[in-house]
C-alpha cells in the first residue's frame, strides 16, 4: 500500500501546482482578496501534507508499522477535510464547511503523532 502512498502524493502535488497557479492567476478576478489567502492557505496545507505522504511511503521501507499506514490514510483523510472546505469556501462561500476544517486539522496533528509513534517503536525494538 505505501507505493499507493506514492501514486497519491504525486497526484496530491499535480493538484497543488495547479491549484496554485490558478489561485495566483485565475481568482484574482473572481472573488476577493480574503478568499484568494484562504484559497491560498488551502494549497499550502496540500503542499506540505503532499511532502509528509511522500515520507509516509518512503519511511515504510525501513519501518514496518501499521502506525505509518494508519498515518498515511489520516494525511489523505485530513488534507481532503482541511484543504477542500478551504477549497470550497473560497469558491462557494459555503459556511458550513467551516467546522470541516478543524477536523481536517485533527487528523494531519494526529498522522504527525503517528509517525512519530512509528519510528520509536521502531527504536524501541532496535534497543532490545
Amino acid at each position: 500500500m505505501r507505493s499507493g502512498f506514492l501514486v497519491l502524493a504525486a497526484f496530491s502535488g499535480f493538484i497543488s501546482v495547479a491549484l496554485g497557479a490558478f489561485g495566483a492567476h485565475g481568482l484574482k478576478n473572481i472573488t476577493t482578496p480574503e478568499m484568494i489567502a484562504i484559497f491560498n492557505l488551502g494549497v499550502e496545507y496540500q503542499f506540505y501534507h503532499t511532502f509528509a505522504l511522500v515520507t509516509v511511503a518512503i519511511t515504510g521501507h525501513w519501518i514496518q508499522s501499521r502506525l505509518l499506514d494508519w498515518a498515511g490514510y489520516l494525511f489523505i483523510l485530513g488534507t481532503i477535510l482541511f484543504s477542500g472546505s478551504l477549497y470550497l469556501y473560497a469558491f462557494l462561500g459555503t459556511k458550513w464547511t467551516g467546522p470541516v476544517t478543524p477536523l481536517g486539522g485533527v487528523c494531519l496533528l494526529l498522522a504527525w503523532l503517528l509517525i512519530a509513534a512509528a519510528v520509536w517503536r521502531n527504536k524501541v525494538k532496535e534497543l532490545d
